[in-house]
């Protein structure tokens, strides 16, 4: 095992300096509504906690131990050497390569770590070994606290099976379903038959999305069953699979609860997790604009039954299926903290973390239930190295070469892992961040929302922020009119990014012949004068085209001072701003309406990508002459996609199915790719002759890569 990664000091010295004064990044409207890590010298906790994780949970965890005293550890992999986790952790470990079953879930080098260290408590995170039962049983034998439930709580929720069983006993709403493991595919079709399609097919030990299939007849539940076994194994190392009836058209809520080990249970309001796609959610909101306050109660109360039948403690999360008449029903219980806990913290004032920690030392809950507020609305997005319009999100892998996080907003938070240079690999989830919003109504959450992603500065990978801007600006989202299938029902085709309305291709055509006018201007001069002397007197009117999509737009611009006045496909609109071409976030004023664009690239030919209401949008600005000329280029023929096979994502081949001379059917699956833990599989578009195969079983591809060739 590596020695401790103490230095170099002075990388350490500065994220002491940037992360030690702990803030909670959720910028409150008053004290009642900003959670607060409260420490208390004369509570003993622990000297020394071990986070077993990585990027941006390992972080949170850190910044509220810091602000309680308590030293930290952080393990990591070869790969995240650099990591920002490792930087803010007093001391930090290596525990195997870049591979998750060599390293984050090792626990023979996580448990070495812990003896290493002198650690007195372990604090999973989420993922990776924080629902494994045995990490907890062999900290127990050493003595060191886990902090999270006991074995008994964990083992029980854990298991899909059991967990349903002991919902049951303890009148806890539950969906019907097939009651035991099913071993194998033909016997997952007869259970399905008899509980009617549509059916979820869902790993016993699963959770995250992963290991999870919807089937609507006899053929998709036996490649159901394939694909959730093998993720199942892959993400959890256990393959039992079980099947429940599939509530269509669902609203995903689920209830906070906190427990001590002295037999006190909380619930902390609930989460509106119903926007998700591949069953992983998306955007989440506290509180629900569904629920009234006898349904959350009712929730609320179901939620602790099950906490208590199983002598819960720790922070936890009771999952529930509402329907249209809300009812509701136990989906499953988390038994960590969940990725979306910053909303609940935000609307109650708790630091879920720190009481996470006093219940493992064996501290009674410092709050009755009628302690418990529900202050303001907070939404949360979570931001993905993912290209949304490749089944609203397939990994996309680089390195962050600018990063920019909208912190200069009030009432913004953001909860990340990651820095400028941070690659975002193959090996592990391609969450960038938790962007979270805070306002005394879920309007000015919101409104908050729309600005922070707008503000948001990410360049390097492929991000999901033009996915989530739609989302949070969608008339049926700003309804509450929304349920597991919102992106599939909103965007059936898919996903296509912004539809620009007249008024918006207009602002976004003036903003573009703006910005390049600008840059004219300035290239110019050198230091604020004319390059050359005889250069005639700036110019203030132009005629140029602007290129947008297949359309060629004429317009005519005239400046005055800091205006331009475009007169485009038959409108006026005027621009103006400060225009700092060296900065990549461009705040200016069209028609007395501010916006804030990012200039993605721009080069000399006039070409300019501009992202403009959420959305990249490529540009081309040419003079009239120039326009005219181009009408006379060759243009490239695009390629015929209809006889290859590319990757649409970064990945590893999990299998091939065909070889060269086979003969494939439209729909028929030539190979299967694993990303992030889940399992794709790539189908012909045709029926055609396999050519040649480029890939095979256990090889990592990039996005673009070529991997059949069809005659």
């Amino acid at each position: 095992m590596a020695a401790h990664s103490l230095s170099p000091s002075l990388s350490r010295l500065l994220f002491a300096v940037k992360y030690g004064s702990f803030q909670s990044r959720c910028c409150a409207l008053h004290s009642k509504t900003q959670y607060s890590t409260v420490y208390n010298p004369s509570e003993k906790t622990f000297d020394k906690i071990l986070i077993a994780n990585r990027g941006e949970i390992a972080c949170r965890v850190i910044k509220t131990c810091k602000k309680m005293g308590i030293k930290t550890v952080a393990v990591h992999s070869d790969v995240d050497s650099s990591a920002v986790h490792t930087k803010m952790a007093d001391e930090a470990v290596c525990v195997g390569p870049a591979p998750t079953n060599k390293s984050y879930l090792n626990m023979d080098a996580i448990m070495e770590a812990i003896r290493a260290t002198g650690a007195q408590a372990v604090h999973p995170g989420y993922g990776f070994l924080s629902e494994n039962k045995e990490f907890a049983r062999r900290l127990e034998a050493e003595g060191v606290a886990f902090i999270g439930p006991d074995t008994h709580a964990i083992q029980a929720m854990g298991d899909k099976i059991e967990s349903k069983l002991i919902a049951k006993a303890a009148n806890v709403s539950t969906i019907p379903g097939f009651d035991g493991v099913v071993k194998t595919a033909e016997e997952a079709v007869k259970i399905s038959q008899e509980i009617g399609y549509p059916v979820m097919i869902k790993a016993s030990a699963g959770g995250g999305g992963k290991g999870m299939r919807i089937s609507w007849n006899d053929e998709e539940t036996r490649e159901g069953f394939r694909f959730s076994s093998q993720e199942a194994a892959s993400s959890f190392g256990d393959d039992r699979l079980l099947i429940e009836k599939y509530i269509d058209n669902p609203r995903h809520i689920e209830i906070q609860v906190l427990a001590d080990k002295h037999g006190n249970a909380l619930w902390l309001n609930e989460r509106e997790c119903s926007i998700q796609r591949r069953n992983q959610k998306v955007v989440e909101e506290a509180p629900s604009t569904f629920l009234d306050p006898v349904t959350r109660r009712a929730m609320g109360e179901q939620a602790v039954q099950l906490a208590k039948a199983v002598q819960y403690s720790s922070a936890g999360t009771v999952e529930f299926l509402v329907d249209s008449k809300k009812n509701f029903f136990f989906l499953e219980m988390n038994t960590r903290l969940q990725v979306e806990h910053p909303i609940t913290e935000c609307i109650t004032g708790l630091d879920l973390v720190e009481q996470m920690i006093r219940v493992a030392k064996g501290y009674q809950l410092q709050h009755k239930q009628e302690d418990i507020p529900i202050n303001g609305w907070a939404v949360e997005s979570r931001v993905y190295a993912e290209d949304p319009y490749k089944s609203f999100g397939l990994p996309s892998i680089g390195r962050l070469s600018q990063y920019q996080e909208p912190l200069n907003l009030s009432n913004v938070r953001v909860d990340s892992g990651i820095q400028e240079g941070s690659d975002i690999s193959i090996y592990y989830d391609p969450m960038i961040s938790k962007l979270v919003t805070y306002g005394a109504t879920r309007a000015e959450a919101l409104a908050k929302m729309e600005d922070a992603l707008d503000n948001y500065v990410i360049r390097g990978v492929t991000h999901n922020i033009p996915l989530l801007r739609e989302i949070i600006t969608h008339p049926h989202f700003i309804s509450g009119d929304i349920s597991t299938n919102f992106l599939p029902e909103v965007y059936p085709d898919g996903f296509k990014g912004h539809q620009l309305e007249v008024d918006e291709r207009r602002e976004l055509l003036a903003s573009a012949a703006a910005l390049y006018i600008t840059a004219q201007l300035r290239s110019q001069k050198v230091l604020g004068h004319l390059r050359v002397s005889s250069t005639p007197v700036e110019c203030n009117h132009w005629e140029l085209c602007v290129e947008l999509g297949e359309g060629l737009h004429a317009m005519e611009v005239t400046k005055s001072g800091k205006v331009y006045t475009v007169e485009v496909d038959g409108g006026t609109v005027e621009v103006s701003g400060e225009w700092n071409l060296a900065s990549p976030l461009l705040p200016i004023t069209i028609n007395g309406t501010h916006r804030m664009l990012q200039c993605l690239s721009r080069d000399a030919s006039g070409r300019i990508v501009l992202q403009y209401l959420g959305t990249s949008f490529q540009l081309r600005v040419l003079s009239k002459l120039a326009a005219e000329l181009n009408s006379f280029m060759p243009e490239k023929v695009p390629e015929d996609t209809s006889s290859i096979l590319r990757s649409p994502m970064p990945g590893t081949i999990v299998a091939v199915s065909v070889k060269p001379g086979d003969t494939v059917a439209a729909g028929q699956e030539i190979c299967v790719i694993e990303a992030m833990k889940m399992q794709n599989s790539l189908t012909a578009v045709k029926q055609a002759k396999v050519k040649s195969v480029h890939c095979k079983p256990g090889e990592t591809v990039g996005e673009g890569d070529l991997l059949v060739e069809l005659e």
